[in-house]
């Protein structure tokens, strides 16, 4: 190994590293937990200690060189190292404590989560667990989350997956939205009814209509990201929406739209890394949640 070719620092590398991939300096900073001016002079270190430019400034952005875009793939090679780094070292971490990222969507995180998490917190109190409330798919492999809550089975052969329930999900309203609108009694019907969108409308639409409900973008006039917010105007009386039967059985005021009308099933996987599954607090939450999860619905 020629020590003395290796001339830069890895933390000038991550700054690097970030900035591309975040596109400007304040993003990149908020991302990593730092302030611009001090980013900003990791990246300008390593591009004199490199004797090279790597990115130049268009508008108020900064778009990599042909140089930077070159470096970029090494850096990323670098950065995969280091995780699988952290990946080996947590998993031979003996001891109960330390902090976990479990991902999951707004409405998993926000109802069905906190049982399980107060007991997490009487069987290993030194544990610090950090719920990352979030309706995309966390990046396991990058570290964005220790462990996943997913409703699609992982194909990465260094991920482990573990099915653990098959659940139900139904149409529902508020009573006032049917004291209002009425309560259709067939699924022709519904093309009548408003309807709260929880992500694209047309999505939606397209994922009814194999089920034989006919509706367009007509029949949304409110809508969200957030599952949470979703079904907060649901329970407003603002609309039908869509939920999992533990959830919408569970909270007063709404009820099932069509209760006759087969369930949609959608299944929950945990998933973890290969390596992290070995380490003792990660074993013990995943299986904690997959005992908690794999039992019949709780009212």
């Amino acid at each position: 190994m020629n020590w003395a070719a290796i001339s830069f620092d890895w933390n000038q590398a991550r700054a690097f590293m970030a900035t591309a991939e975040e596109g400007s300096l304040s993003a990149a900073a908020r991302a990593l937990g730092q302030t611009q001016p001090t980013l900003g002079r990791q990246v300008s270190g390593l591009e004199d200690k490199l004797g090279i430019a790597l990115f130049e400034r268009v508008g108020r952005g900064l778009v990599l060189t042909p140089a930077g875009r070159n470096l970029l793939e090494h850096v990323r090679k670098m950065a995969d190292a280091a995780v699988q780094i952290s990946l080996v070292a947590a998993a031979q971490t003996q001891t109960i404590d330390g902090k976990v990222r479990i991902t999951a969507s707004d409405v998993f995180a926000a109802h069905i989560l906190p049982p399980v998490l107060r007991h997490l917190r009487e069987i290993a109190p030194k544990l610090e667990i950090e719920i990352v409330a979030a309706n995309d798919i966390r990046d396991i492999q990058r570290r964005e989350a220790d462990i996943a809550i997913r409703h699609v089975r992982p194909e990465q052969p260094e991920l482990y997956g573990r099915l653990v329930q098959e659940a139900e999900a139904h149409l529902y309203a508020a009573k006032p939205y049917i004291q209002r609108r009425g309560r259709p009694s067939t699924k022709a019907d519904l093309s009548h009814h408003d309807f709260i969108s929880f992500g694209f409308a047309e999505t939606m639409i397209a994922y009814l209509a194999p089920l034989g409900i006919t509706i367009t973008g007509d029949n949304f006039h409110i809508g969200s990201n957030s599952g949470v917010v979703a079904w907060e105007y649901a329970q407003r009386g603002l609309g039908i929406s869509f939920m999992s039967a533990e959830v919408g059985d569970a909270t007063p005021g709404v009820e099932r739209v069509l209760p006759d009308m087969d369930p949609i099933v959608f299944p929950v996987w945990l998933v973890t890394h290969r390596d992290l599954h070995t380490s003792p607090r990660i074993r013990l939450i995943f299986d904690t949640l997959a005992d908690f999860l794999s039992r019949a619905p709780r009212k």
